[in-house]
This record gives C-alpha cells, structure tokens and sequence, in this order.
C-alpha cells in the first residue's frame, strides 16, 4: 500500500485544507463515472478514498505520523486487535486512565464515518450525505452507477407497447419493455443495469426515450394525422380504402364527393392515453389525379365543356 501523502499528492507537512482539496481533486477526476473506459480507476479511486481515511482525520493522521498504524491503516505491532480489519476502517484513539491510552479500530467506510460522508456528499451530492450513504454496509450511494441511455422509439413501438433494443455505452444490448403509456422525453429506470460501483454493484440505467420522426404520421399530443391518397373516381364515387395506422392496416369508407381536405377519424386508433384507452387516427384525404395522364378522364371533361 503506498503512503497516503504519496497517493494524495501532499507534503507531510501539508495543512488539513490542503488535504482535503487533494482529496476533492482526486476523487473527482478518477471517480468510476467520469473514467468509464479507464480499468484502473475502480482501484485508484479505492487508493484515493483509503488515503484520506488516514490523513483527512486527525487521530488516524497522528497515529500514522507516529508510526503505530500503516498506510493501510492496520497497526505495526502484534497483539493488536483488529488486526485484520477492512483497508478502510477507520482508526481512533480511546483514552483510558493516566498511562492507560490505547487504540482500538472500528469498520466505517463511507457510510459510518460522518467525517467522510460529509466530505463526498461536497463532491458528489446529497447522495453521499450523512446516513445516507451506504458504503461497507452493503448498498450503493443513491446515484451512483447510473448511466445515461437515449433510446429512439417510433410510433408503433409506442402504440404497441413494443420491446426496443437499448445500446449502453460499455457495449451491452438490452431489450426494454415499453411501459403502456410513455411520452417523447421520458426516462424509464432500470434498477441494478448502470455501471459497477466502488460498493460491489451496479447502479441504474436511466433510459431516456426519444420519439423518431415518422415518414407517414404527424403527432399532436395522443392523436396521430394521416394522409390518404385517393383517386379521383374514388372521391367522387366514394370506396373502401386501406389506411395504414401503428398496429396494422384497416378500411376506411371514403364517402362519395370527398374532397381534398376532407378530414375521416378513427376513434381509439391514436397512442395510448394516461387514464385508459387510445387517441384517435385523423385520416386526411387527399384527391390524386393520375400521372401521366388519363385520356379517358381529359376527353369526358372536354365533352362537358362542349
């Protein structure tokens, strides 16, 4: 284990201020989070947190400077109790009677110790804050671990509730189950997929979706817009016409003397709605002359004229 003040940067003669800043600088820039395709920084920031047990607290400091524990805060003599203790415990002198001093270790980690949960929760929030972090207790600080995913959905993967495949950044695929009900630039939680944790877990993967621009539908709140090309015989007689909608084609009854504009709805065949049931499907229909032309049609129009 090498010495703290070597890990921290810092002269032996270095303030407490002045540790404390190394400290902040360090866990900052080797935080797992911030060195995601770094395989060391899991151990240096282990390093880093290890050092300032010792020298961020007095007693331990005093007790390292004296000799009597080591850089991995285990004591130098035999005989002492706690000999085997976790790397991060912190050590602590207990007065006795005169002539009677002695030391004893406790577990704390991150979490026990209120000294270094106060100096994380600077660095890192309130996710760190005392009680609040879990450290050698066995749970992961709130936030810590998550990544970050944008996942793009169309609307049929929204309509149908589809499952979607998500891309992490450390290159795991992961299909997601649309809830029933999600919107443009809502994030859904997945507890335990985010990065691995100093703590010996993962945090969470906050997936954010991401509405595609769709080549057929236009999207107003729940309600989606179509067109419908249609004929010209076929507005003015009026027929049964295919409509594409997100769960599958169905017939439309396009009435007689449709024009351009004319706008048909079809109830419950939008995206789903927050208290229940769907939005609509707003056909628009749109009168299409033939290309190229109709020789037909050009020469019933001009004996109309005559």
């Amino acid at each position: 284990m090498r010495d703290p003040y070597e890990v921290l940067g810092v002269s032996k003669s270095a303030s407490a201020k002045d540790i404390k800043a190394a400290f902040r600088r360090l866990a900052k820039k080797y935080h797992p989070d911030q060195r995601p395709d770094d395989p060391q920084a899991k151990e240096r920031f282990a390093e880093i947190g290890q050092a300032y047990e010792i020298l961020g607290d007095e007693k331990n400091r005093r007790a390292f400077d004296s000799g009597e524990i080591d850089a991995s805060g285990k004591p130098r003599f035999q005989g002492f109790e706690g000999a085997g203790a976790d790397p991060f415990a912190g050590f602590r002198r207990a007065g006795g009677g005169p002539g009677r001093t002695h030391f004893e270790f406790r577990s704390s980690g991150f979490g026990d110790d209120p000294h270094g949960a106060d100096i994380f929760s600077e660095i890192f929030g309130q996710a760190f804050s005392r009680g609040g972090a879990q450290g050698a207790r066995g749970g992961r600080p709130e936030g810590l671990g998550d990544l970050n995913v944008t996942l793009d959905v169309t609307v049929e993967d929204i309509a149908t509730g589809a499952k979607v495949m998500a891309a992490f950044p450390d290159g795991r695929r992961m299909a997601v189950k649309l809830p029933r009900y999600v919107e443009d630039g809502q994030t859904i939680r997945l507890k335990g997929q985010g990065a691995e944790t100093p703590f010996g877990e993962r945090g969470d993967a906050l997936v954010k979706l991401r509405l595609r621009p769709h080549p057929l539908y236009r999207v107003e709140g729940r309600d989606l817009h179509v067109d419908l090309p249609v004929s010209l015989r076929d507005a003015v007689l009026g027929a049964k016409v295919a409509v594409d909608t997100p769960t599958g084609k169905v017939a439309v009854k396009v009435p007689a003397w449709s024009s351009s504009d004319r706008t048909l709805r079809l109830k419950g065949r939008g995206l789903p709605l927050k208290s229940g049931g769907d939005g609509d499907l707003y056909v628009h229909v749109r009168v299409m002359l033939p290309e190229g032309g109709d020789p037909a049609l050009e020469a019933l129009f001009r004996k109309a004229e005559a």
